[in-house]
């Protein structure tokens, strides 16, 4: 087989790659390791920063969104008894948008499928050929059968634990890692949401987050140790714990029941450079990580599609591979901000095990400062809607 793009993972940065090269009349075949219904089980994140509804709507698939979901124009922030509000469109004239990422995948898997679009899952024994060549290709085994694809670029969007940042020599990859000593305990429930938008909470007892989905289905976080299970948290004990961890009048309003959804994730920020070794370009969870805090896992895949189908856009329509050759500086400058931002906002908000008296009240007066501050609050609402591409 041949293509111009082979896109590694079907989760929704690849799907995104591959519906806006699709509108430019650009080929493209995508790669899934999973069945399309496991990719659709994944629980993740539902904030979307402007550039990626631009996104959206630019592949043609924002009808939904726009539809169904929940324009934010702030968010809470509290600590102790205090509670305070950013305002997005008074600081940066923009909102975000709560749509669940299932829905952002949903809604992209229906376009590619409307338009032909060829997608083969489960897909397994991966491998990238040639990409510092000129004759780059991709082979796999899919029912038992071997199949080779020839193509002019890959985009590794297989994720953190996929192949095509392996594919990268060690001689040419560097790594910057770091590993956060708590985890995010999450829950989803068929409730309504405590609040319209979202609180972004921290006591004595650690960070406490509550999100929703819709007006019937709500997703909370409470900080839990690293050693934790799901199974060590009844339905109970999770809502007793959160209670504590939020507003008085917000504990007082919630409304709990039966959990449908509840997993532990760990904390960890993750950057590897360079983002293109050749005709392999690698995308979102593939080349960086961050905290769930602020919800820039998915936006700052967004940035990077950006960045990428523009400059294979501009390569094949003009020849200008301008776009493609500065990709990789393009996307980690964007995606090192992203990585302050999650860095600062978690260590903002959570308890750390070593943390002094001093720590404790250096949080306090940085939260005093943002509380007060319309400059630091407004720093904070551009970061939050999203920096400019």
């Amino acid at each position: 087989m041949e293509t111009q793009v082979v896109i590694i993972g079907g989760g929704p940065s690849g799907l995104l790659l591959s519906q806006l090269l699709h509108v430019r009349g650009i080929s493209s075949i995508v790669l899934e390791r999973k069945t399309k219904s496991y990719v659709l089980s994944r629980i993740r994140a539902g904030v979307l920063e402007r550039g990626l509804l631009a996104l959206m709507q630019e592949a043609g698939v924002s009808d939904r969104m726009e539809a169904e979901g929940y324009p934010h124009d702030g968010t809470l922030i509290s600590y102790g008894d205090e509670i305070f509000r950013i305002d997005f469109p008074e600081h940066t004239g923009h909102s975000v948008m709560v749509y669940g990422q299932t829905e952002v995948t949903r809604d992209l898997y229906k376009a590619r499928e409307e338009a032909g679009g060829l997608i083969e899952f489960e897909v397994d024994d991966v491998q990238i050929h040639g990409a510092d060549t000129d004759d780059a290709s991709v082979s796999y085994t899919v029912g038992g059968e071997t199949r080779r694809i020839s193509c002019d670029f890959i985009a590794g969007c297989d994720g953190f634990h996929g192949v095509s940042r392996q594919a990268i020599p060690l001689d040419v990859r560097r790594e910057y890692e770091k590993v956060y000593p708590f985890g995010w305990l999450g829950v989803l429930s068929e409730t309504p949401p405590v609040a319209h938008e979202l609180i972004y909470s921290t006591s004595q007892r650690g960070f406490a987050l509550c999100s929703m989905r819709n007006e019937n289905l709500s997703r909370y976080y409470i900080q839990c140790s690293l050693s934790d299970k799901p199974s060590d948290w009844t339905d109970t004990a999770f809502w007793e714990e959160l209670k504590r961890r939020i507003p008085e009048k917000y504990a007082e309003a919630l409304v709990t029941g039966p959990t449908i959804e509840k997993s532990i994730a760990p904390l960890r920020s993750f950057v590897t450079e360079p983002m293109r070794w050749g005709r392999l370009f690698l995308c979102g969870d593939a080349a960086h990580i961050v905290p769930p805090t602020g919800a820039k896992g998915l936006n700052t895949a967004a940035s990077d599609v950006h960045y990428l189908y523009n400059g294979l856009r501009q390569f094949y329509e003009s020849g200008d591979t301008s776009g493609i050759d500065g990709y990789s500086a393009k996307a980690l400058a964007r995606v090192w901000k992203a990585e302050r931002f999650s860095w600062w906002f978690s260590s903002l908000l959570h308890r750390y095990p070593d943390q002094s008296e001093f720590d404790i009240k250096m949080q306090v007066a940085e939260l005093e400062f943002l509380r007060t501050n319309a400059s630091a609050q407004k720093a904070m609402a551009e970061n939050y809607v999203g920096l400019p591409y």
